[in-house]
């Protein structure tokens, strides 16, 4: 009897609720703050790889969330999230679970899925040209190369030099099409919801990129700036509100996450053919060729697009001035620095987009020769030192009158001078990050007008005398400084103090010369 109560009360009961699977695929609005490398400093973005910024992506969604417990994906996400920093709200109860399904469905993540499985192979006859089908167990791969267990022994897949591929009973429930975070939830009554999900994401990056055009007269220039966002991962984000963060917030080291695309599946032969007939067939068989590596996209915001292989230098000046509406707008964040693009964009998957950022017209500057900060030569040479081209710097102070006045991200710069009817390029070198009053140096190449010589007159004795000759042959007067990294006993003109180190400055007249003597005790080096 109590047999028969138990049984009529289990089939009385109601059948456990099933968890429900949503997949939300579509993102309605999406927000892109671009933090930098921070062990980067002023150099550029790498070319190929995975890029060491990192991303705060904040996405809007609405999807129908059932009663009762249920898991939601959210697919698209990007592929470098950290999952532990996701946040979550507008969904009616608070969510059980997170998890980010890293696996991605590419040919190698189906082999790697299958392993020690029976899969399905395609192949066809040498003698009759006819398309076979057979079962096969994959014994090993993806990386270097996939063994099969067939009825006719063991053999590498791709190796017999006529079409042959693998089907699989399904997809694995664990490989998705795009980076997918899933949270788990329960809620007590269905509901139509709109959520905003918001993480960060490693593999992106950003930087200035300068243009400096001197104007005819020599006396001012324009300074025109890129600011290029860089996207490694495999998944874009369209018509994104951008904006870049200059400075260095603070942040510790995180766990390693998917760093680039998906595995590829490379295909390996040695020997070629299976192990039961090898070798029997005498066919030539090339190499297998190395996979190509994926081309990156390059866009410019303003000017158009521009596709390329490769990383591209800087842009060209400008034609004409882009409208002010497209140009990013600076705002303060706390101590930091937030470069805000005023129209959506497209950061798309392993890219780089420039964005017009910074344009300033008439900037003073003050063309400066000079030996280096530190003298490029030796105390101690025996003869005197070799004739050396000076280098040529750019100098202006970041004012407001001056036609600056604003903080300067880290960057390169590339400087252009007027031949003729064209600007043609004269220098390159980096910019670090500049505040507003602080001085900007923009390197601009040498000059083989402007030479100087240094040489030793006496090496014995306590005071050893030195002379550095500056040769002009310019049809102007020329500004030259040089650095004297110890302090003389005795110089034939005054000294300055420059960023902690006694300086030579002098004015070198037109096809002119000018010389400076000093002596120096070793022992007070």
């Amino acid at each position: 009897m109590r047999r028969l109560l138990l049984l009529l009360a289990m089939l009385a009961a109601p059948p456990a609720t099933a968890q429900s699977v949503i997949k939300s695929d579509r993102i309605e609005a999406i927000g892109v703050t671009l933090y930098r490398d921070p062990y980067r400093g002023p150099q550029p973005i790498p070319a190929q790889g995975w890029p060491g910024g990192y991303a705060l992506i904040t996405e809007t969604r609405t999807l129908s969330v059932p009663a009762g417990p249920a898991t939601i994906r959210f697919e698209g996400v990007s592929e470098g999230m950290m999952p532990e920093t996701a946040i979550l709200t507008g969904l009616p109860q608070r969510i059980g679970e997170k998890n980010r399904d890293a696996r991605l469905i590419s040919p190698a993540a189906l082999i790697d899925a299958y392993l020690k499985r029976r899969v399905s192979i395609h192949r066809t006859n040498r003698a009759t040209g006819k398309v076979t089908q057979g079962e096969a167990i994959i014994q090993s791969g993806p990386a270097g190369g996939v063994l099969l267990t067939t009825a006719d022994g063991v053999e590498a897949l791709g190796c017999s030099g006529l079409p042959e591929g693998v089907r699989y009973a399904g997809v694995p429930d664990d490989l998705a099409a795009k980076p997918t975070l899933s949270v788990t939830t329960d809620s007590a009554r269905a509901a139509t919801v709109t959520v905003q999900l918001s993480y960060l994401a490693q593999g992106f990056d950003w930087s200035a990129n300068y243009v400096a055009r001197v104007a005819p007269g020599g006396a001012t220039l324009d300074l025109f700036a890129w600011l290029t966002v860089a996207n490694g991962g495999s998944q874009g984000f369209a018509q994104a509100s951008t904006q870049a963060v200059a400075g260095a917030p603070n942040k510790e080291a995180n766990a390693r996450l998917p760093r680039g695309p998906a595995p590829r599946l490379v295909l390996r032969c040695w020997p070629m053919d299976i192990t039961s007939t090898y070798p029997k067939w005498q066919v030539a068989r090339s190499p297998w060729p190395e996979p190509e590596s994926e081309s990156e996209s390059y866009d410019i915001v303003v000017t158009g697009s521009l596709r390329a292989s490769a990383m591209m230098p800087p842009p060209p000046p400008p034609p004409a001035p882009p409208p002010l509406a497209m140009m990013a707008q600076q705002e303060e964040l706390g101590d930091l620095k937030l470069y805000r693009i005023p129209e959506r964009v497209t950061v798309a998957a392993r890219s780089r987009k420039h964005v017009a950022m910074i344009d300033r017209k008439g900037v003073k500057f003050e063309r400066v020769y000079s030996g280096g900060r530190f003298a490029a030569f030796d105390y101690d040479a025996r003869a005197a030192g070799e004739s050396r081209p000076a280098a040529l710097t750019l100098r202006l102070r970041n004012r407001k009158e001056d036609g600056l006045g604003l903080p300067l991200p880290a960057g390169g710069v590339a400087v252009f001078e007027r031949a003729r009817d064209a600007d043609l390029l004269v220098g390159e070198s980096r910019l670090a990050d500049r505040a507003v009053d602080e001085e900007v140096e923009l390197g601009a190449g040498q000059s083989t007008e402007l030479r100087y010589q240094v040489t030793a007159l006496r090496l014995s004795g306590k005071k050893r005398p030195y002379r550095v000759r500056v040769t002009n042959a310019r049809d102007s007067a020329a500004t030259f400084e040089i650095g004297i990294p110890y302090t003389p006993s005795r110089t034939s003109a005054a000294l300055i103090e420059r960023k902690g180190v006694p300086t030579w400055r002098t004015i070198v007249p037109a096809n002119g010369a000018a010389v400076l003597d000093f002596t120096l005790t070793p022992d007070k080096r």
